[in-house]
């Protein structure tokens, strides 16, 4: 075919201004990815991954438990930290809207070394985060049916942590099966799930209003938790704050799907910001209206069973059979955009040649336009930390606790050097997109110290959280901050020994030179 026979309809002139493509020309790469997702597309993944109905119902027990009705102050504290990151996140979008948000900008502000750190620990904390999602099909699924306690009958702690990872399991095969056959079909399921979990949330909440039994001064309810704390309730309120840190995150996933996005510098900013301010509303108005509809306040079962219990008391057996199914939909459709997350990740370092085999990991598959060795690597890992934690009781709460560690580290790894960027008047928001103009500065300052104070708290060594169960020992009780820390220094020790030297686009997928 000649430059002067038509192929079908003419193509609609650009806009002016920055285009699709553009940030990914100036970061050094070509466009692989099919662009094929619209605005509504990512706002589902950065609300999934968030996923209202999975962390309220998977925590809300441990929040009750460990700071009473009070805990619930913790949600709000933590919206408006995160809000914080979100805020530095949506300007970086605006300009960077490219696959591994997280590696890419944290390498852009801080420098290659910096930028190694923090995909890094972000990747791991995709596999440990999945891992730790699809946990939550055991808190739910044998409250719906005895059937799906498949290993033994859920009386001991260790047969429904051996359940749990059975679950989970079958969970994260889904996840990969789905990841692989490209993200057009990982975006129509988890945006059919959203729609569902959005809808169940509203009905939800209208149903919990419906059958109030108490006031909102419930939420100032101790109930005496902060006796025998050295801090008295302040050390048991940061505990409970947990349950709150451990679900407003990932809202930047919106940006890490933007290379396969339409129009990713103004929808990627818009995404992460609804996503979080959506999912802060409803998540919110959950946990209130739960605490006032419990037909007992003081039942044993409202610390151990949660969210769960009060909709079956409250709601009655059918409609609370009902309301479990879709946060079993929810929790399915969060695995999936943890899941894809990781992928790009992984993808994003491997096609500067950060990773170990990074030509095969970054290699799009022709049919399905989706890095398939990436989904089917996450996948195994996630499983194996699974097998690993069988017979742990404490399960949940550790595996949960060290995925958020590391992904509030990796947070800080982006925040902190565009921090010393702005000090340096270095950084510029793309024009014509999201900007904080002259908050930008006491804005990423506060980020930064949320960050910090949030992930100090995170990785704190309480009995309580790391070494719950069983005889008392030290190396459980710091088992994050060891973890944590064994993934750090090794991981940055085989970078700097190993893979340093070897890091570059790969010819594969840099952008075209112009002669």
């Amino acid at each position: 075919m000649t430059a002067t026979e038509p192929d079908g309809p003419p193509p609609e002139p650009r806009p002016e201004g920055p285009h699709d493509d553009d940030s990914l020309t100036e970061l050094g790469y070509r466009p692989e990815l099919k662009r094929t997702l619209g605005n509504f597309h990512t706002f589902a993944a950065g609300i999934s991954y968030i996923s209202i109905l999975t962390g309220t119902f998977q925590l809300f027990y441990f929040g009750v438990a460990h700071g009473g009705p009070a805990y619930w102050w913790s949600w709000p504290m933590v919206f408006t930290g995160q809000l914080m990151v979100a805020l530095c996140f949506a300007e970086l979008a605006g300009r960077y809207p490219v696959a591994g948000s997280v590696y890419n900008w944290s390498k852009l502000l801080g420098g290659p070394h910096v930028g190694w750190l923090g995909g890094w620990m972000m990747m791991t904390a995709s596999m440990v985060s999945l891992a730790a999602v699809a946990l939550a099909y055991q808190v739910t699924l044998p409250q719906i049916s005895a059937w799906f306690q498949v290993i033994g009958d859920g009386s001991t702690g260790t047969e429904r942590a051996a359940n749990a990872v059975l679950l989970g399991s079958v969970l994260v095969l889904f996840t990969t099966l789905v990841n692989g056959f490209g993200v057009k079909l990982m975006a129509r399921i988890n945006s059919a799930g959203v729609a569902i979990e959005l809808i169940a949330t509203v009905v939800l909440i209208l149903l919990l209003a419906a059958h109030i039994t108490r006031g909102p001064s419930v939420t100032l309810d101790t109930f005496g938790r902060g006796q025998g704390e050295s801090l008295g309730y302040l050390g048991a309120f940061l505990t409970a704050s947990l349950a709150s840190a451990y679900v407003m995150y990932g809202f930047d996933t919106a940006s890490s799907l933007g290379e396969e996005s339409l129009d990713p510098g103004r929808n990627a900013p818009r995404a992460i910001l609804r996503a979080l301010v959506a999912s802060f509303a409803l998540g919110g108005l959950i946990l209130l209206f739960a605490l006032m509809a419990v037909p007992n306040l003081h039942d044993s079962r409202l610390a151990v069973d949660g969210l769960q219990f009060v909709v079956l008391s409250s709601l009655g057996h059918g409609v609370g059979l009902m309301v479990l199914w879709c946060v079993v939909v929810a929790i399915t459709v969060c695995a999936l955009a943890v899941h894809t997350a990781g992928i790009r990740l992984m993808f994003a370092m491997a096609r500067d040649n950060n990773l170990p085999g990074g030509s095969r990991l970054a290699r799009v598959h022709p049919r399905f336009q989706t890095p398939l060795l990436p989904a089917i690597l996450i996948g195994v890992v996630a499983v194996a930390i699974l097998v690993l934690n069988i017979n742990q009781p404490q399960i949940f709460s550790v595996v949960t606790s060290i995925a958020i560690i590391m992904i509030y580290f990796a947070y800080l790894m982006v925040t902190l050097p565009m921090l010393v960027r702005r000090l340096r008047g270095q950084w510029r928001p793309a024009e014509g997109r999201f900007s904080l103009g002259r908050l930008g500065l006491p804005v990423n300052a506060l980020a930064v110290v949320w960050g910090t104070a949030m992930t100090v708290n995170l990785a704190w060594p309480r009995a309580q959280v790391y070494n719950a169960t069983g005889p008392q020992h030290w190396y459980l009780r710091w088992g994050a901050v060891l973890f944590v820390g064994a993934v750090a220094l090794g991981g940055f020790t085989y970078y700097w020994f190993v893979q340093r030297a070897r890091t570059g686009v790969l010819a594969e997928h840099a952008a075209a030179t112009t002669p």
